[in-house]
């Protein structure tokens, strides 16, 4: 998520640090070039743990196609003003988010400064009828047809992760739902 900042955030790298011989970095153009169906990626580290993943890996997948590899390499290659593009695109769809779920009884949130997610805390609406957040988001989606993932997923029970990695308006129109559901009497 590292093109994917917001605000006066930076994003800085772990490979900038002193503890070079203990960093692993894993990456991809998933994120980065909106590749996720291609699965390309790659990892950098100490030679040993890349000996070791590079055979894990080989045993897993095999290898990459090379039609994803050569299209990864054109996008890393190419211009990169469409990924500034995208990025000006969900921080718009960020502050909406942020602005809906504002509104929203009882549900608060820090911020985020990158990636495509709001993690909120919706722990005010927990108790007999929903005693965790998993209850919660069933709920949710059953009649909001909104999907949260629950904070347990995440060992932060009371919270929730909502993506604003879709368009304007299908956001728009699931933020309202979700507004409407959790703003009713209890």
């Amino acid at each position: 998520y590292q093109h994917l900042v917001y605000g006066d955030a930076q994003f800085t790298s772990i490979v900038e640090s002193e503890l070079e011989d203990r960093w692993i970095i894993i990456n991809g153009v998933s994120k980065s070039h909106a590749m996720t169906g291609w699965r390309v990626g790659w990892m950098a580290g100490p030679t040993d743990v890349i000996s070791a993943a590079a055979r894990m890996q080989s045993h897993l997948t095999s290898n990459v196609n090379n039609i994803a590899q050569r299209a990864a390499i054109a996008a890393l290659n190419g211009p990169w003003d469409s990924v500034e593009t995208m990025r000006l695109a969900f921080d718009q769809r960020r502050r909406t988010m942020m602005a809906m779920l504002g509104d929203m009884a009882d549900v608060t949130f820090v911020e985020p400064k990158g990636a495509f997610y709001v993690f909120a805390d919706f722990s005010a609406h927990l108790g007999d009828r929903f005693p965790t957040t998993i209850d919660l988001a069933g709920w949710i989606l059953d009649e909001a047809g909104v999907a949260l993932v629950p904070g347990e997923a995440f060992a932060a029970p009371g919270h929730a992760r909502l993506s604003y990695a879709l368009g304007d308006d299908d956001l728009v129109r699931g933020l309202e739902r979700l507004g409407n559901l959790i703003d009713q009497p209890k």
